[in-house]
Order: structure tokens, then sequence, then C-alpha cells
């Protein structure tokens, strides 16, 4: 009975148009009970003869116990196409499409201005691109409630600056010089909701910097399923500038804002534990990401600012998550806070270890004996990307290295023997294998920090992707 109930469920979300009565028939339960009995026995062959194609279009499905056995193409969507048509493989039309290639992931995207001009554009084609991978990403039985999407753009100078004099009557600094931060925060919790404010204010002002006040940011949760909702949080923006006497370079600001943020989530998962639904998004003066348990269609109907004719920049990042090792939430939506990730880190468990290891000895001339609030950089309360993310601003951020640069050294090319490759290169890379392991997947990796952005592969090459720079200089 279990395995026919898990079947059941597996069927509503594959195939959604059809109603499976025949489901618990005799010949299903006959069928169920020998598979038990040949798996026993060992005797697969005379269960394969046994299981003939009529009987498999009809049985097979219902039962649990023999999806493993059962041939992937019986779930493929050269099976569905069966199914609507009532044709078999052979009567189909010849086409480009493979049922043994059929394969699921992530969808992500990128659109750049590359003379760094933001415009209204950049942000449409974005949320476009984004609801055209809507294929690539995952849903639960209702359609409403995604795996997770968002989109990561350069900071909205004018749009930002109008919500400021709108709300707290106060001029901006340049750009650059003040930072906003979608925040999340645990519903149905004031008390949390109370002291992570006043945790994330205290730590700025620690550190000198002005918090100027709070955004409620305006949403539209009427599009979205029970799940989504029963999950959502609550999202404000802060808002902080860089001002003062002790006014930093921006690097540093941007060093200083990472500090905050690592030491809140610390003292917020000590107070409320971990994944408690209190999560920074991201809290930088140059990017900022609107994400959350979204299908990609929902992301602009969901987030107002996105809809504003104000609301531009010069880039973007999209991501269609669709969750395989991890269970959907809002807080591992993506993009994160310098990435988005299509794949799977499958040395994770490597790679954490050797970060935590290096801990006692990483040390950071900007933040000097204080590089521990920085650490540990790895968890395993954050998926693969989040830990991948976690690491690569610790890179960037905490040292002197580029953006690029921290990326060739966590995901390196297959250097080896490469005779396409300079011998400069070539000893960047030997180098750097001395101080950080690959991060293999198959995976693809689109980065930015708003000053560069880019993306990669790692040396499996598994997870082939195109660009395209188009006349208008995008």
């Amino acid at each position: 009975a279990i395995g026919f109930s898990s079947s059941g469920y597996l069927l509503q979300k594959t195939f959604q148009s059809w109603c499976y009565q025949d489901m618990l028939s005799a010949k299903t339960t006959k069928l169920a009970t020998f598979a038990r009995l040949s798996r026993i026995s060992g005797r697969t062959a005379s269960r394969r003869n046994y299981i003939t194609p009529r009987n498999l279009r009809h049985t097979a499905p219902a039962s649990a116990l023999l999806r493993s056995r059962i041939p992937t193409v019986y779930y493929s969507t050269q099976r569905v196409l069966e199914f609507r048509t009532g044709k078999s493989k052979e009567d189909q039309p010849k086409t480009l499409y493979d049922s043994l290639r059929e394969t699921e992931n992530c969808g992500v995207g990128l659109v750049a201005s590359l003379k760094s001009v933001p415009t209204r554009k950049v942000v449409e084609d974005a949320d476009e691109m984004l609801v055209r991978m809507s294929h690539r990403g995952g849903c639960g039985c209702d359609p409403a409630s995604g795996d997770g999407a968002g989109v990561l753009v350069g900071m909205p100078d004018s749009f930002m600056r109008a919500r400021a004099k709108e709300l707290f009557d106060v001029e901006l600094p340049p750009s650059g010089d003040y930072a906003v931060s979608n925040v999340f925060f645990p519903k149905g919790n004031p008390d949390a909701f109370k002291n992570c404010k006043a945790t994330l204010e205290r730590l700025c002002k620690e550190r000198n910097l002005k918090v100027y006040g709070w955004r409620p940011v305006p949403v539209d949760n009427s599009m979205l399923g029970r799940d989504p909702v029963d999950s959502e949080p609550i999202t404000e923006q802060i808002f902080v500038g860089n001002v003062g006497q002790k006014k930093y370079s921006n690097r540093d600001f941007e060093r200083e804002l990472m500090r905050i943020r690592k030491r809140t989530e610390d003292e917020a998962a000590a107070m409320l534990g971990p994944e408690s639904g209190f999560y920074i998004n991201s809290l930088t003066s140059q990017t900022i990401t609107y994400k959350g348990q979204l299908t990609p269609g929902q992301v602009s109907e969901y987030f107002l600012d996105l809809r504003n004719p104000e609301f531009t920049s010069h880039m973007a990042l999209v991501h269609s998550r669709f969750s395989t090792n991890t269970f959907p939430s809002w807080e591992r939506a993506q993009p994160i806070r310098m990435m988005c990730h299509n794949g799977e880190i499958n040395t994770l468990r490597g790679n954490k270890n050797w970060m935590f290891s290096r801990g006692g000895i990483m040390y950071s001339d900007y933040f000097g004996d204080e590089t521990t609030q920085l650490l540990p950089a790895t968890s395993d309360n954050m998926s693969d990307s989040g830990n991948f993310d976690s690491v690569l601003e610790l890179l960037s951020k905490g040292s002197e290295r580029s953006l690029p640069e921290s990326i060739m050294m966590m995901v390196p090319e297959a250097w080896q023997d490469n005779t396409n490759l300079t011998e400069s290169k070539k000893a960047f890379y030997e180098y750097n294998s001395c101080l950080m392991e690959p991060w293999d997947g198959p995976a693809m990796v689109a980065f930015t920090d708003g000053r560069y952005i880019g993306a990669t592969l790692d040396r499996n090459g598994l997870r082939p992707s195109r660009y395209y720079v188009i006349k208008d200089d995008h």
C-alpha cells in the first residue's frame, strides 16, 4: 500500500492530466507481489518475461517497488506523448528528441550592457529570459508552488534614491557609498523581527556606518501556492550609508558589509537556531537580489519593484531552480550573493572539510585577528551552491584577489597536458592547486560582483552553455 501511495503522488506530479482508476487492480497487485518474490529469489529474467509491453503500459506505474527495474523511458517525454496521442513510438513523428538524453537541471542566464549603461531593457530582458526557462525549474503537484527563482541586478540607483527621499527624506551618498539589502524575517514571530533588526542596526553602527531606515518591500502573493505562502517571510530593505569622519574606500566598504552580515547571521542563529527564516539576501553597494520560493513567472509578479519603470540595471543574473538534493525554501532560491549555479558540486563534502580545516590558519591582512568573524565559510545548513557562494565571497572580498581570479581558483580548467593553454596560465592553475582543491561538478556557474560578470564550466565540461554578443552592445 505504501508503494502504491508513493507512486500515485509521482503520477500526479508527472501526469496531471490523467486519473488512473485501475491503479489497484487485481492484475497490478499480482504483478507487485510477483516482483517482490522475484527479487528475493533472483529470477529477474523470468520477471522481465512476465511483464509484456501490454502489461507494462497499464501496470508498471502503479508500484514503486518496480520503479528501479522499469526502463527509464517510461517516465520520459516519449512515454507522455504515447499517452497523449495514443500512438506508439514507431508511429510518432521523427524529431531530434531522444528520450535517452532526457535530463533535468536548473536554468541559469545573464544579460549585461557591455558599456555598463543601466536601462529598463536589461531588467525586462532578464525577466523574459527567466520566464522562458520555466521548463528548467521545478514545482510541486500544485503548479503555483515553485522550487525557487530569482534575479540579481545591479543597484538601481535612481530608484533607490527616490525611495530614500520618499521614506526618510534624505539624499543618499554617491553610488558605491550606500547599500540596500532585501532581508527575510520569519513571519509570526514579532520578537525575532524586532531582535534581528536591532542586531543588524547595532553592528552597522559599531562599524561607523549610518542606517537610514527600513522599507517594507511591496509584494503581491495572490498567485502563490499553499507551500510558499505557508513559509512566506516578511521582506524589508535596509538602507546603509558609508558616511562620517571614518569613511571607507569602496573595497573596504564591501568588506565591512560582509563582516556585518556574517556577524548578524551568527547572532541570529544563536537566538533563533539555524534556518530560522531570518536571511540577508545580499548586503552590498553594487547589487541587490530579489528571489524566493517562486516559479520563474511569479518573480516579477510577486516583487512589485521589478515592475516599476524607474527600476533599471546594467546587468542581471537569473536562476530557475530544480531542487534535487535539498528541499525548496525561500532562502535557498538563487541567485545567491555573487553567483547562481546549474548542476551540482559532487566534491562538496571534501570541499567543506578542507575549508573547515583551513580555518585555523586563515588570515586576512585587512581583518587581522578578527578574520575568525568570517569563519566558518561553509556549513551543513547551506546547499552546495550556498557553500560555493560563501567561499567565493570570502576569497574575493577577504583577500586582494579579484572575482575572476577567485572563480578560476575554485573552478579550474583541465590544465594538465592542455596544449591550448599558455605557460603562464598553467602556472597560475598549478600554483593555486596547492591552495584550493577544485569544486567539481558537473556545474556551470554564472557570477558577478557588480563590476565583473561572467560564467564558467567546471573541468568536466558537462554543462555546456552558450552566449551571444548582439549589435546593441549587450
